[in-house]
């Protein structure tokens, strides 16, 4: 049975449909990551650097949901889970101090530089504009991680297990959001 609102794409595009439809997933996250991160250090010396960085997500964001929009692809149905997940985890590592909501920023973003490396290598030639749209993100989420590198990321207590925790969770995340 086929969705009236949401059409099933012919098979050729359901790759491309699920690639859209987790980027903006993990945009609409990364977003809610630097809300918390935010709500918790927002008066403190790095505000204006995860203000900046949150600027460059929304953007992201605002891009991938023209494409839903544009394109028809159906969203996650997991973005109430991904609201409330993310502005948790943006949170809980600020609480434990700016090393630690850069050790998160970091791990999100060598978890995201990976999906979007496969992603542009997977995509056909017909997709040349999304796949330079993947690439300009890549390049600003690596930003991303240079300045949580620059900022003491490593210095953060445990950062070992919290990367390799974030970035099981963000491996997690993009598998189940790419099918529902």
């Amino acid at each position: 049975m086929t969705d009236p609102i949401y059409p099933a794409p012919p098979e050729a595009d359901r790759r491309t449909a699920a690639m859209i439809r987790v980027d903006h997933a993990g945009e609409y996250g990364a977003t809610r990551i630097y809300a918390g991160q935010l709500a918790v250090l927002g008066r403190g010396e790095n505000a204006p650097l995860l203000r900046h960085m949150l600027a460059q997500e929304q953007a992201h964001l605002a891009t991938f949901s023209a494409m839903v929009a544009e394109r028809g692809v159906r969203p996650t149905v997991l973005l109430p889970f991904w609201h409330v997940a993310g502005y948790v985890l943006g949170a809980a590592t600020a609480a434990l101090g700016t090393k630690a909501a850069m050790a998160c920023t970091v791990a999100v973003e060598e978890a995201i530089d990976a999906h979007y490396r496969a992603q542009r290598e997977a995509l056909p030639e017909s997709e040349a504009a999304l796949a330079a749209t993947i690439e300009t993100f890549r390049a600003e989420e690596l930003e991303h991680r240079d300045t949580g590198l620059a900022h003491g990321a490593k210095q953060a207590p445990l950062y070992s297990l919290l990367s390799r925790a974030i970035k099981s969770a963000c491996r997690v995340a993009i598998a189940v959001s790419e099918a529902v």
